[in-house]
Formats: C-alpha cells, sequence, structure tokens
C-alpha cells in the first residue's frame, strides 16, 4: 500500500461538515467518492479531524493508502478533477505507513474572521460572523492572555455526546487578536481543541470586546468549568481550520520529497499568522 498526504481546503458552506454522514454531503464523502473513480474500488480517508457543518478549512490534512502507486502530482491533479468546486486538494506527499493525519499531529491553528461593519458585503454571507457595532481589540486582547497556557477548557467545551477519553485539559499556544480592514481576525493556535472550543472562546472575546463582559472575568470562567459561565458559541461561518502541525519526524522518511502545490502540509516550527 501506498501512503500519501493531502492538504485539502474547502467551503463548509456548502456540508455538512467534514465526517461522513448517511444522506448528507460532507467533505470527507467527497473525497473517497473521487477516489473510488480513480482507483477503482473504495478508499478511507482518514482526516486530520472534524469539522462542523458551516466550518471552512484553508489547509485541513488527511491521508489515504492506495494499492496504486501513482506520482503524488498526478494523484492531486485526478482528485481536483473528480471533486466539486468547494473542495480542492492543493498538495499532496508522500508518507510513511506509520503516519497518521490525526495520531501524528502537533497541533492546529484556526482563525476566527468577524466583520465590524455597518452594511454585510454581498460576498461576506456564509464567510464572516458579521458584528454590527465598534470592537475594542485592546480588551479582548487583555482577556485572551487567560487563555494562554495548559488549562482544563471544560467551560468552553461543548458536550460531544459521547465519552471524552482525553479529560477536558488543553494546551493553548497563543491567541492572537488581529486587526482587519474591515473587521478582525481571532487566531488560535494548540495542542488539540475540544469540541466547539475555538468557537467558544471566540464568542466569549467577542462579548468581552463589545462591552458585554470584562476582561478579568475569562479566568474565572476558565476555573469555574462551568460552560453556562462562558459566552456562546460564535456562529460557524467565521471559523476556518487554517493550518494542520506535524514535527519533521513524523513525515520521515519521505520530509522533502512529492510535495506539490501551494503550501506543504508540514510545519515543524510554529510561526505568526
Amino acid at each position: 500500500m501506498n501512503s500519501y498526504l493531502l492538504t485539502i481546503s474547502y467551503d463548509g458552506a456548502e456540508f455538512a461538515g467534514w465526517q461522513r454522514q448517511e444522506g448528507f454531503d460532507t467533505v470527507q464523502q467527497a473525497l473517497e467518492d473521487a477516489l473510488a473513480v480513480i482507483c477503482g474500488q473504495p478508499v478511507v480517508v482518514h482526516g486530520s479531524g472534524r469539522t462542523d457543518a458551516g466550518v471552512h478549512a484553508l489547509r485541513q490534512c488527511a491521508h489515504v493508502r492506495i494499492d496504486r502507486d501513482l506520482e503524488p502530482d498526478r494523484l492531486l491533479r485526478a482528485l481536483n478533477g473528480n471533486l466539486p468546486e468547494s473542495v480542492r486538494v492543493v498538495s499532496s506527499r508522500r508518507v510513511g505507513p506509520s503516519f497518521h493525519a490525526r495520531f501524528s499531529t502537533r497541533g492546529k491553528r484556526y482563525v476566527y474572521r468577524c466583520l465590524t461593519v455597518p452594511v454585510l458585503p454581498v460576498f461576506g454571507r456564509g464567510r464572516f460572523h458579521w458584528i454590527r457595532r465598534p470592537v475594542d481589540l485592546a480588551r479582548m486582547r487583555a482577556a485572551a492572555r487567560h487563555l494562554v497556557g495548559e488549562h482544563d477548557f471544560a467551560a468552553f467545551a461543548t458536550n460531544p455526546g459521547y465519552p471524552r477519553k482525553r479529560g477536558t485539559v488543553r494546551r493553548v499556544d497563543h491567541v492572537r487578536i488581529v486587526r482587519r480592514p474591515h473587521g478582525l481576525d481571532i487566531v488560535v493556535q494548540g495542542s488539540g481543541f475540544l469540541y466547539n472550543q475555538v468557537r467558544a472562546m471566540a464568542g466569549t472575546l467577542l462579548e468581552v470586546g463589545v462591552g458585554k463582559r470584562e476582561p478579568e472575568e475569562v479566568a474565572e470562567i476558565l476555573r469555574s468549568c462551568d460552560r453556562r459561565r462562558a459566552g456562546e458559541n460564535a456562529p460557524a461561518e467565521g471559523l476556518y481550520l487554517l493550518r494542520v502541525l506535524y514535527p519533521r519526524e513524523a513525515l520521515a522518511p519521505f520530509a522533502g520529497q512529492g510535495c506539490v502545490g501551494p503550501g506543504a502540509a508540514t510545519e515543524p516550527e510554529a510561526s505568526p499568522a
């Protein structure tokens, strides 16, 4: 079997999330349908993690194992020729048999995008969270500092409906509030995230930004471990999976080989968004 790491961009507004679901259009299903055409048999796509309905991705990652020996650039062209336009494979590379898109990760980076203009742009619907009032970025940055580090993030997680094997402690490496011409981005990077954690963090920070909460409340919310204390989940339409992080050794012995398309799937050292 030959193993490949795929880097994938998709418009989440077109799908009921990443994970295959009977009777719904999902990103995983679109990729598996395309691979079935290419390989002539079912192929399972293993993603780095799930994204919910409406959540977008710029560099989602997944691996596949197929019994055909295809050059990465040929596989990339074949996939994009059989995928809907709302999904693009932007790079493909060979990886070793022990590589796993989910279990080999070192972390992930998300960006939550907001527009703070009086009129929603025509092409903003479904791509940004629209806020109709000014937002104080200094207050948000003060609040965001409380979220950095290793904490119990139970107060910022939605019950997934199944037992959590790893508990609710996670490490957040940074939370950056970036001013944009017509709004702001909330960039979050960490070792991993609980169900809806980034959206709950974004919703709470935005409440601080519009004056509904004080920055110091975020530390109290963390300590409480009570989901009712934090803000509502920010809408899915503003969330993008920006990058999946892998250590170099996870890609050995193929590091530096067979990488095509814009944006490699690996980022051994974290860098500013």
